[in-house]
């Protein structure tokens, strides 16, 4: 059952954010994760501040540089579905395709997947874990096999967008407002690592909000996808995702960006995997070399080792298929 709270539906983002400024104020989306965790009790309200109204803010749109501005309103199907976004951006509407079922891609928005709550049965239980201000991951000594095997500590989620991996391959930035103003966060720095507050999913200040999603433009022989391995088709989340954003010159990668989903309490950039076929052919000694990259550092749980061996395959599979694509 619900708990009760009072609901505002403001006309302006403007007296949305005075609303937000009030306690206990929660914004609302598509609401299709913010519904969940209120019946489950994970957190209280005291008011809904609805932003259906801010139709501005469901527009996808090119912008004068070339590049692409994705309303934090637009629902995830939308993004898609979108023409520019698959001709431009296809890496993203690959992962944008690849969320939940076709139900919760209509409802559910951009700016609501980027910002939705961790997945971990012990913070969606009734657990009092360091996520929600105790003293103790229940995850590190008990059922992890869906936790994760980078970044973790204190606590061991995995991040669970779709949609995260491919933004921070493509260099994407979150339009936030608050009220202090106006800023831009690229989203490789939106999601907050436990080690620095294991309380918080994102950068995000009370009171704020995410407005929309800054693409820039398309270099010249950019190749991006976005790859995600489930127990099952759909109403599930990545055991593993990989999103790839490789600019190529020539046969040889010029530039790359490697994106881990499924592995770690962020969206996992694997620095080292994209050394490693930076300046290089496509062949398979440099995927494999880059697929064991992109675990540097890993750590299996104590019912989760399968990861390693998954993440490294899905890796190689993918930057080969770049190479013939």
């Amino acid at each position: 059952m619900l708990p009760r709270f009072s609901y505002v539906r403001p006309a302006s983002l403007k007296e949305a954010l005075g609303h937000l400024g009030t306690p206990g104020a929660l914004v609302q989306a598509g609401g299709t994760d913010l519904l969940g965790c209120l019946r489950d009790r994970v957190f209280g309200i005291e008011k809904m501040v609805s932003l259906s109204a801010l139709k501005e803010l469901g527009e996808i749109r090119e912008t004068p540089d070339g590049g692409l501005l994705i309303g934090a309103l637009a629902t995830v199907a939308q993004a898609a579905a979108h023409p520019t976004v698959l001709r431009r951006y296809p890496g993203l509407a690959q992962g944008a395709g690849e969320v939940a079922s076709p139900q919760l891609r209509n409802q559910g928005t951009m700016g609501g997947n980027l910002c939705q709550k961790p997945r971990c049965w012990y913070y969606r239980g009734d657990f009092f874990c360091i996520r929600k201000g105790g003293d103790l991951c229940y995850a590190e000594g008990g059922e992890n096999q869906f936790h994760c095997i980078l970044g973790g500590g204190p606590c061991f989620i995995v991040h669970p967008s779709d949609t995260a991996p491919p933004l921070v391959a493509l260099g994407a930035a979150v339009r936030i407002s608050g009220p202090g103003g106006t800023r831009s966060v690229p989203v490789e720095g939106f999601h907050v690592l436990p080690e620095v507050d294991a309380t918080r999913e994102t950068v995000l200040e009370p009171g704020e909000v995410v407005t929309g999603i800054d693409l820039p433009p398309s270099p010249a022989g950019l190749r991006s996808s976005y790859r995600k391995v489930r127990a099952r088709r759909a109403w599930d989340f990545a055991l593993a995702g990989v999103a790839l954003a490789l600019t190529m010159e020539s046969g040889r990668v010029k530039a790359g960006h490697i994106v881990l989903g499924g592995a770690a309490p962020v969206p996992w950039r694997a620095r080292e995997a994209e050394d490693a076929i930076t300046g290089r052919r496509l062949d398979e000694a440099a995927a494999d070399r880059a697929a064991r990259a992109a675990l540097t550092g890993a750590q299996a749980m104590s019912k989760n080792a399968y990861k390693l061996s998954l993440f490294r395959g899905l890796v190689k599979e993918e930057l080969l298929k770049q190479a013939t694509a």
